[in-house]
This record gives structure tokens, sequence and C-alpha cells, in this order.
């Protein structure tokens, strides 16, 4: 789901972000890119992953809000909130001020192909987004749990992408959308598949039929 332009939320959320890598970073400090997120499959694995997941029709939306998912807010103690920390990791050359935001630095968005020198261009993308995960499993998971879906960098949830493509996205599902630009597609079902699979959460028959597809293309 989108990010928006202007979205750094300063609420505090619980001390478990400090394990997902909120590191403080001093004023104007440099930093490399680790070339995105971590944690998605190869195709064999990936395979794998796909056959696990239970099938289940898509559940409802009653009760949803992204509030239910807290998100972006700063580890207790630390000086980056978890979008900071994405822009951090996913641009290349960038330099953030005292409050650990970026203030230079390049973004490639892997959705379009797009490049960017402004952080405000960019969205940080839910991989699996919140409302598409509400429906598939994580209604009945506790608040705690949703937010550390909502602000996993452990795995490949999270993403810097151009934010108008990001919102074309909303919260489809495969089946629905996958990025223009199409060399991208087997990492993102990939990614998709992988953080479905980490969650626990279910796919759609549709949904798998699309993955099943884009896979076998890998």
């Amino acid at each position: 789901m989108p990010a928006g332009r202007a979205l750094r939320t300063a609420t505090a959320v619980l001390p478990v972000l400090v394990a997902l890598g909120c590191a403080t970073l001093t004023p104007t400090e440099e930093t490399e890119s680790s070339a995105g997120p971590p944690g998605a499959p190869d195709t064999a694995r990936a395979e794998e992953m796909l056959a696990d997941l239970r099938t289940a029709p898509e559940g409802s939306m009653d009760g949803y809000d992204r509030d239910e998912f807290p998100h972006w807010g700063k580890a207790e103690g630390e000086n980056c909130n978890v979008r900071e920390r994405v822009l951090i990791r996913d641009g290349e050359n960038v330099r953030t001020g005292s409050d650990c935001y970026p203030t230079s630095g390049t973004w490639d968005s892997p959705y379009d192909d797009g490049s960017w020198s402004d952080p405000s261009d960019l969205d940080i993308d839910h991989m699996v987004p919140l409302a598409a995960a509400w429906r598939s499993g994580a209604s009945d998971w506790t608040q705690r749990k949703r937010e550390r879906f909502a602000n996993d960098l452990s795995g490949p949830q999270l993403l810097a992408v151009t934010d108008n493509v990001n919102q074309s996205k909303g919260d489809d599902t495969p089946d629905e959308w996958l990025p223009p630009d199409e060399s991208f597609h087997c990492e993102y079902v990939r990614s998709w598949i992988g953080t479905k699979h980490n969650w626990e959460l279910t796919v759609t028959g549709a949904e798998r039929t699309t993955l099943r597809g884009v896979l076998d293309g890998c």
C-alpha cells in the first residue's frame, strides 16, 4: 500500500524493531546500497514454498484499518524509522540528516526502471499489501504480529519504488497487478511467495495460477 510522499509517522513502536536493523546514523553519514530487500527465494525454493501455501477464498475486509498494522515508527532508543531504513538500504550513496531522513542519494525503482534523486518521489511498498494480508489470514493475528509484518526488514516485504506506480498497485494481488517492468516479474513473484510463506498467509486459486505461470517462465 502507498506510503505517501510525506509519511514519516513518529509514533513509537515495540522494541522488536531494534532486531530489525534500525541503527542510529550520524548527520550526513553516507551509506552504501545492499541491493534491495533480503530473503527473496530462488525459483526452485519459491516453487517449493508455493506448493506449501494453503489455497483459500479471499477473506473479508470487515474490521480492516491500516492502523491495525502500526508501521514506520522509530525503534525505541534509535534514530531511524523503518521507512528511512528502507530508503537507506535501497539507495545508492545515500546521505542523511540528523533526523536520519535522506538528504541526497539515488534510487532505482525495480517496478518501472525509474531513477530518482528525491526520496519524496518514492513509496515504501509492502510487497504483500496490508489489506491483502488481512484478507489472507492477518485478520486473525494479534496487533503485535501485524506490526512485525508491516515493519519486516528481514524478508522481501519492503521495497522502495516509484510512488505513483506503487499507488497503481493498491492492494492488488499478482493475478490483478504485476510491475510494469516485465524483467522484474520473476523476482516480484518470488518475493511475494517468500513473504506469504514466511508469514503463513493463504493464496486464492487465481493468485496461485498466476504465481505458478510466472515461475514457469523464470
